[in-house]
């Protein structure tokens, strides 16, 4: 019987493509946990985004009975100062004679 070099061709060729289709397999499911941890971060980032937009929120409600909570939240960025009016300068007389 001889050996047929196609036949070696194509089991080299199914050889290869088996490998290539394992390796393929196991990026695809460490994608996929990769994937997931992500989404259990993202989901926990967006509660603790919530709640914190939750407790801003009641802070500036609380602002508004209680002014003494104002110079915090001008420290932080989340209220602005009120504007001060512009001191003017006292009018200057014509000297008289």
């Amino acid at each position: 019987m001889k050996n047929n070099p196609l036949t070696t061709i194509l089991l080299a060729v199914l050889a290869v493509s088996a490998i290539w289709s394992a390796v393929l397999c196991i990026q695809f499911v460490r994608s996929t946990r990769e994937l997931r941890a992500m989404q259990g971060r993202a989901m926990i980032i967006t509660r603790l985004e919530a709640t914190a937009q939750a407790e801003l929120n009641e802070a500036i409600a609380y602002s508004t009975n209680h002014p003494a909570i104002d110079p915090i939240l001008e420290s932080l960025g989340i209220k602005k100062a009120p504007a001060t009016p512009a001191v003017a300068a006292p009018a200057v007389k014509p000297p008289t004679r």
